[in-house]
């Protein structure tokens, strides 16, 4: 089958034609060389036949790369290690807090927090020397899923609210800046309120730059989930003892002996700490 014949089912079920040198390029970014970068993507296009899901081609080609560079296949499967952080949307706040730790923020995680007229639950508070800030996670487990216009009014509403609060947060009196955060994408009509409005949105790919994929890069801060050593049920036990960086797995080794890890899997898994992380 010619390439320009091969439609994909999308994680949000819509139909698109399958773009095979964008996913030459995501192999780029991931950090394959061009050559193995051609090579996973020809040997997917010889595999590939129409109405696949964009999730069995993903599979397929990471599944290829594992077998040529194991660094490269487990940096590639980042987005999708963000949706392994449920099912509760805890881990993917931790997450969050050890981004901006990173970053120089002193950080609070599950806040009950009193505004002007009620008390709100705020899921990561975070400052510095310049500004208090405070934001709402919002945790999908699926790529299609997009935060919309509802999620984003309703956190400018509560945000409105904190504003007019006054808090002891490093000194700080008075909010800054209400952040809408997310594991996955928001649509145009979220981004354009929220742009007008004054509500910052960090997802996967926006803004354009010092955006969530950036951020994981430039912190080098990888989720636990993003281990390919690791079966999905050691993981999920990690994460529900609050273990969600992939170099937790060397800073807290006796804690995770103590869980029950065989000293095998724990060198599997350090190892390629080490190599990731």
């Amino acid at each position: 089958m010619l390439t320009d014949d091969i439609f994909v089912i999308k994680s949000d079920g819509s139909r698109e034609r399958f773009s095979f040198e964008k996913l030459e390029r995501s192999l780029r970014h991931a950090g394959a060389s061009e050559a193995l970068a051609k090579e996973v993507s020809v040997h997917v296009q010889n595999e590939a036949v129409g109405n696949m899901s964009t999730y069995d081609i993903y599979r397929h080609a990471f599944e290829v790369l594992r077998k040529q560079s194991h660094q490269t296949a487990t940096r590639y499967s980042l987005r999708r290690a963000l949706l392994a952080l449920g099912p509760t949307g805890f881990p993917f706040e931790r997450f969050i807090g050890e981004i901006l730790k990173r970053r120089g923020y002193q950080v609070l995680i599950g806040q009950i927090i009193r505004g002007h007229c009620a008390e709100h639950e705020v899921d990561v508070v975070a400052w510095n020397a310049q500004k208090l800030v405070m934001a709402e996670a919002k945790f999908h487990h699926e790529l299609g899923y997009k935060s919309d216009l509802k999620v984003a009014l309703y956190v400018k509403a509560r945000f409105d609210d904190l504003q007019k609060g006054v808090y002891s947060f490093g000194g700080r009196k008075k909010l800054d800046e209400g952040w809408l955060i997310t594991n996955t994408k928001f649509t145009e009509r979220a981004i354009s309120y929220s742009e007008c409005a004054g509500v910052h949105l960090l997802g996967w790919n926006y803004p354009r730059t010092e955006n969530l994929h950036h951020l994981i890069e430039e912190t080098g801060l990888h989720p636990i989930t993003s281990l390919t050593s690791l079966s999905e049920k050691e993981k999920q036990l990690l994460l529900a003892q609050g273990i969600v960086l992939c170099d937790n797995i060397r800073t807290e080794t006796d804690k995770i002996r103590s869980l029950g890890f065989s000293k095998e899997v724990l060198e599997r898994a350090i190892s390629e700490s080490n190599i990731l992380c």
